[in-house]
């Protein structure tokens, strides 16, 4: 009945001897260790639960003092290239007649962080948007007295080499009128259509192609049984357009050897964005082998007027991540030294105003 219970547990529960050797693991232990019963029962406690000194030290005091203790986000590199975050206790059992026994339970917390960080990111752009659209309606607003204020000061100079300096009023309010705009955004709703993502990937290959015809490989990396998205086709080749022109900008500025972009595409089930499960989520990775972005920038890298580049306006990504948000989607960065992914998560299924939408069609 024991065995029963901790079978259909969905913490992770490992039991071990005096000696760190395991001696039973749930389903759920194996799934998160990515190894099985049969594996790993007699051996010794993996050597990621030693890492560092503390936790070697805290594991030998807990058989001594037969004290428990608890860590709160370790990271176990359970397999290679795989890394897990969770909280584990250690508990011991000593039973009168019996040898000592150490109980470990593990709760996963990979899922958790990451839905906090995409709730975070997702209220953080919502309110950013929110203040921009504010910020950039105020500065329209006298812009256009200002300009008006000049064209009739222009119509009124009696010398005509004058009018060079109300050009120049004119010039900057038209300008400073542009920034505002793309600070606003797409101005017009998604026009939801099946499209499929992969002819958009192909479109703006050719297009990045024909612009840097050399210096830069693009490489395809497609699940092809994906079904069509339902997506705004020309709002999406924007976004992609957007994340492979600034992997290539960040490729040709640091002279990367061998650089290269590498477009992927994969289905996800039973994903969560935000706070909202979906049945299947379209991920699309646009990968560069560049010099990485600045962590400093990374955390407010979807922010407006926030740019790694030196060249770059700071509104690029921010307005591609207000079309994947209306969209219900999120673009999420990863970023080291060698690696740069832009992941674009997207439902692949919409709300049902929209499908009713596409059916009347």
């Amino acid at each position: 009945m024991h065995k029963r219970l901790l079978d259909h547990l969905r913490t992770a529960v490992v039991m071990l001897d005096s000696e760190l050797r395991v001696r039973y693991l749930n389903p759920a232990a194996e799934m998160l260790l990515a190894t099985s019963a049969v594996r790993a029962i007699g051996q010794p406690l993996p050597d990621y639960f030693y890492d560092d000194e503390e936790a070697r030290g805290a594991l030998q005091q807990c058989i001594q003092d037969e004290h428990p203790f608890t860590r709160r986000e370790a990271r176990l590199s359970v397999a290679p290239g795989y890394e897990v975050t969770v909280d584990y206790s250690v508990s011991p059992i000593n039973e009168s007649g019996q040898p000592l026994c150490l109980l470990l339970e593990l709760q996963a917390l990979d899922r958790l962080l990451r839905i906090t960080r995409e709730e975070a990111l997702l209220h953080a752009h919502q309110a950013t948007r929110a203040l921009v659209r504010g910020v950039a309606h105020e500065i329209k607003n006298p812009l256009g007295g200002i300009r008006g204020a000049a064209q009739l000061l222009e119509r009124a100079l009696p010398d005509p080499e004058l009018t060079e300096y109300t050009k120049v009023i004119i010039d900057e309010a038209d300008r400073l009128r542009n920034v505002a705009d793309r600070m606003l955004g797409p101005r017009k709703p998604p026009e939801f259509r099946p499209v499929n993502v992969h002819e958009c990937l192909e479109h703006v290959r050719q297009l990045l192609l024909a612009e840097h015809p050399s210096g830069v490989a693009i490489w395809r990396d497609y699940d092809i049984s994906l079904p069509d998205v339902v997506a705004d086709r020309d709002q999406l080749i924007q976004v992609l357009l957007n994340l492979i022109r600034n992997a290539t900008q960040a490729l040709l500025e640091s002279a990367t050897e061998d650089a290269r972009i590498i477009m992927r595409t994969r289905v996800l089930r039973q994903f969560t964005i935000g706070a909202l499960r979906h049945r299947l989520v379209l991920r699309v990775d646009v990968v560069d082998n560049g010099p990485g972005i600045d962590p400093e920038v990374q955390e407010t890298l979807f922010y407006p007027m926030v740019s790694g580049r030196a060249a770059g306006t700071g509104l690029g990504l921010s307005i591609a991540q207000s079309i994947i948000s209306q969209h219900h989607g999120l673009i999420e960065c990863e970023s080291a030294p060698g690696e740069t992914v832009f992941s674009i998560l997207l439902p692949m299924e919409q709300p049902e105003e929209v499908e009713k939408e596409i059916s009347a069609l």
